[in-house]
C-alpha cells in the first residue's frame, strides 16, 4: 500500500500540472446570511475575519473574474456563487459580474450557478436569472416539519413558507434549478417522504448531502456556548447534535433509491445515484465527494483570500490572496496538490480493503475527524447504500455496455 500512497495518478498530474482546469466559487459576502440555520458549516466563518465581512468590492470582483478567465484553460468556464446568502450582494453586483465575464472570457461560454436559501427570491430575481441563464441551487430539506427543524430565521422562526414562495417565483420565471437537501438528524427515517415531497414541488434534479459535523469544545470564557464548527484536524471536537446517524444516512438513501428505481429513472436525477453509476462504469463522477482526489474547485472569499475548498476555510488551509498570486499559481501550487491528493493517500487501511472504495472514495474529507479511528464516520451508511444498490448498478452498467439506456432497467 505504501507504493499507492507515494504515486500520483494521471488525472492528478493533469489537474495540478501546468494546464489548469477548475471551477471558481466566489463568496461575495463571505458568510453573511439573513438566516441562522443551526447546522450551517459556514455561518461562523465570520470569526476567521474578526466578524467583519464587507461585500466584495467591484474592483476585486473584476480582478477575480479576469484572473479566472486568464488562469483556467477549460473551453467553458463555471463560476459558482455561494455564501452565506449571495443574494445579499444585490442584483447590480451580479450585473457587473456578467459584464466582467463577457469582457474577459475571450468568447468562451461562462456558466453561472448560484446557491440560495430561497427566502429572498422574487419575480425580479427570477427574471434576472432566466434572462442570464443562471442555474439556481435551492436549499430545501423536505416537508415543513423537517425543513424548519434546523433552518431558522435570525429570530428563530421557520423558513419553509418563505422558501416555497421563492420556489414559486422560480417556477413562474422558468428558471432552471435543482434542490440541495441536507440529511440531518431531522431527516432520519424520512427519506421516502422527502423524495416524494421534492417531486411534488417540481424538483427533478436533486442533491443529497449528509450533515455530519463536529463542534469545537467551548472555551471557559464561552461557557454555555455550543462552540464553532470544527475542522477535521481538531482532536478535541465533539459530534454536533444535529448530525445524522451514519446507518440512518445509508437507509435514507436506500429508501429513496427504492422509489426512484421503480419509476423515475431518466425522469428524476439524484446526483448520488448518477455518481454511483459513473463509478460503476469507471467514469469520473460529477460530484467531488466521490472523486479520487480533491482540488478541482478554488474558493475565493469576499476579501480575495483563496482556499482549496469552501469546507476548508480555515487559516491553516489558506493558499494565499488573489492580490498577491494568480488563481493559476494557486491551482498548481504544492499546497493545493498536497490538499487534493491527501483525499486518496490519507484513507484508513480499512478503506483500502473495502469493496466499495471505487464508488465512495472515502466521501468528503470534511468528515474525516482525527479521532474517527480505523473507520471513517459515514462508512456504515455508505456500505449499506452501495451493497443495497449493487445488483441494480450491475444491470444498468450492462445496459450501457450494450449501448442501451439505464432507464430501460425494469424490476
Amino acid at each position: 500500500m505504501g507504493g499507492i500512497k507515494d504515486t500520483i495518478t494521471l488525472s492528478e498530474a493533469s489537474r495540478f500540472g501546468c494546464t489548469t482546469a477548475f471551477s471558481l466559487m466566489l463568496k461575495p459576502i463571505g458568510s453573511k446570511c439573513n438566516l441562522c440555520c443551526e447546522y450551517c458549516y459556514y455561518l461562523d466563518k465570520s470569526s476567521v475575519y474578526g466578524g467583519r465581512e464587507p461585500k466584495m468590492s467591484l474592483g476585486l470582483l473584476e480582478k477575480c473574474i479576469r484572473d479566472f478567465c486568464e488562469s483556467c484553460d477549460l473551453p467553458e468556464l463555471t463560476v459558482e456563487w455561494h455564501g452565506g446568502e449571495p443574494l445579499l450582494a444585490g442584483m447590480d453586483f451580479f450585473r457587473s459580474a456578467l459584464a466582467f465575464e463577457k469582457k474577459y472570457s475571450r468568447g468562451r461560454p461562462v456558466h453561472n450557478t448560484l446557491q440560495t436559501n430561497g427566502t429572498l427570491l422574487n419575480a425580479e430575481w427570477a427574471s434576472f436569472f432566466h434572462d442570464n441563464n443562471f442555474l439556481i441551487g435551492l436549499s430545501l430539506d423536505g416537508p415543513e416539519d423537517i425543513h424548519d427543524r434546523f433552518r431558522h430565521t435570525v429570530s428563530g422562526g421557520g423558513t419553509f413558507r418563505s422558501v416555497m414562495h421563492g420556489l414559486e417565483a422560480l417556477h413562474r420565471g422558468r428558471v432552471e434549478f435543482n434542490t440541495l437537501t441536507t440529511i440531518s438528524k431531522a431527516g432520519e427515517g424520512r427519506g421516502a417522504d422527502v423524495y416524494r415531497f421534492l417531486k411534488s414541488v417540481g424538483s427533478r434534479y436533486m442533491q443529497m448531502m449528509p450533515v455530519y459535523e463536529h463542534l469545537t469544545a467551548p472555551s471557559s470564557s464561552d461557557s454555555g456556548s455550543a462552540g464553532h464548527i470544527a475542522p477535521p484536524s481538531d482532536a478535541g471536537s465533539v459530534l454536533a447534535p444535529w448530525s445524522v446517524d451514519p446507518e440512518a444516512f445509508g437507509q435514507y438513501l436506500c429508501d429513496i433509491f427504492d422509489i426512484w428505481v421503480r419509476g423515475d429513472v431518466g425522469k428524476c436525477f439524484v446526483l448520488t445515484f448518477d455518481a454511483a453509476l459513473s463509478s460503476w462504469c469507471g467514469v469520473q463522477p460529477g460530484i467531488c465527494t466521490f472523486c479520487e482526489s480533491c482540488g478541482g474547485n478554488l474558493t475565493v472569499e469576499h476579501n480575495g483570500d483563496i482556499y482549496p475548498c469552501d469546507h476548508f476555510v480555515y487559516p491553516q488551509w489558506k493558499l494565499g490572496n488573489i492580490r498577491d498570486m494568480s488563481l493559476r499559481e494557486a491551482a498548481t501550487s504544492p499546497r493545493q496538490a498536497v490538499f487534493g491528493i491527501s483525499k486518496r493517500t490519507d484513507l484508513p487501511e480499512k478503506c483500502l480493503r473495502c469493496e466499495w472504495l471505487g464508488a465512495c472514495r472515502g466521501g468528503c474529507p470534511k468528515h474525516r475527524f482525527v479521532h474517527s479511528g480505523a473507520e471513517l464516520p459515514l462508512c456504515p451508511g455508505y456500505s449499506r447504500f452501495y451493497s443495497h444498490i449493487a445488483p441494480v448498478m450491475d444491470k444498468m452498467k450492462a445496459l450501457l455496455v450494450a449501448g442501451r439506456a439505464p432507464s430501460e432497467y425494469v424490476l
